[in-house]
């Protein structure tokens, strides 16, 4: 079964981090370029998650009761503690992709915000998927949500990640040779679930997997990954 979140509006302080923008003062040029494609992008997106929750059978490496097994360290120390794992993968559709498509042909300035703006999006629907999983499981304590590609925890696992949710069928992602998803504005994540209070991890660039080649990190900026939840 798949679900559907509604975005109202896009966050535009992350939008505007994946512009690379520094602050200062903005062109009514480019502020008025922000609002119509926020608006255009608002009126074409289909955000959908979908999710199953899996007993955790053994850590280093993770395995889940569906006998399904997860290499590298980071992603067993991240659940370590835990008796479940609640994975997702959630989308703002495809629409967003052709939206993009179409700009790159007669605007490319708007089709790079529009870009920047359906990240942001993609980030808002996840995590407004992870607030609809813990509310279906009351009482529950969680950690963070993390994703494949970060830490040691290789994007190579996307197909096993994908074909266990059917997220084909049911939220409408498949994915390419290179391990990449479409629609592009998709998202796949572990959450692990105790029946105890657990010691919450800090977020931080380490885990990410373009540590090594952060353009944002070498502009001076930072997207706001490194906190603690």
């Amino acid at each position: 079964m798949n679900f559907m979140i509604k975005l109202e509006k896009i966050d535009r302080e992350q939008a505007l981090r994946y512009m690379s923008y520094k602050g200062g003062n903005m062109t009514d040029t480019a502020a008025a370029y922000i609002e119509e494609c926020e608006k255009l992008l608002l009126d074409v997106i289909r955000p959908v998650f979908v999710y199953r929750v899996f007993r955790i059978k053994q850590f280093y490496p993770l395995v889940l009761e569906n006998g399904l097994v997860f290499d590298g360290n980071d992603i067993s120390a991240h659940l370590e503690g835990c008796e479940y794992a609640a994975v997702f993968a959630v989308t703002i559709g495809a629409e967003s992709d052709q939206l993009i498509r179409r700009l790159q042909v007669g605007d490319m300035a708007k089709s790079m915000i529009t870009d920047a703006l359906a990240s942001a999006a993609a980030e808002q629907a996840a995590d407004l998927a992870e607030e609809e999983i813990k509310k279906s499981l009351p009482g529950k304590h969680f950690t963070w949500r993390y994703s494949p590609g970060y830490g040691d925890l290789s994007l190579d696992v996307q197909p096993k990640v994908l074909k266990m949710l059917n997220a084909g069928k049911q939220a409408g992602i498949i994915l390419h040779s290179d391990n990449m998803m479409s629609p592009m504005k998709s998202v796949t994540a572990f959450i692990g679930v105790s029946e105890s209070e657990i010691a919450q991890k800090r977020k931080s660039c380490a885990e990410c997997r373009l540590n090594e080649d952060c353009q944002l990190r070498r502009k001076g900026l930072h997207c706001g990954f490194q906190k603690t939840t």
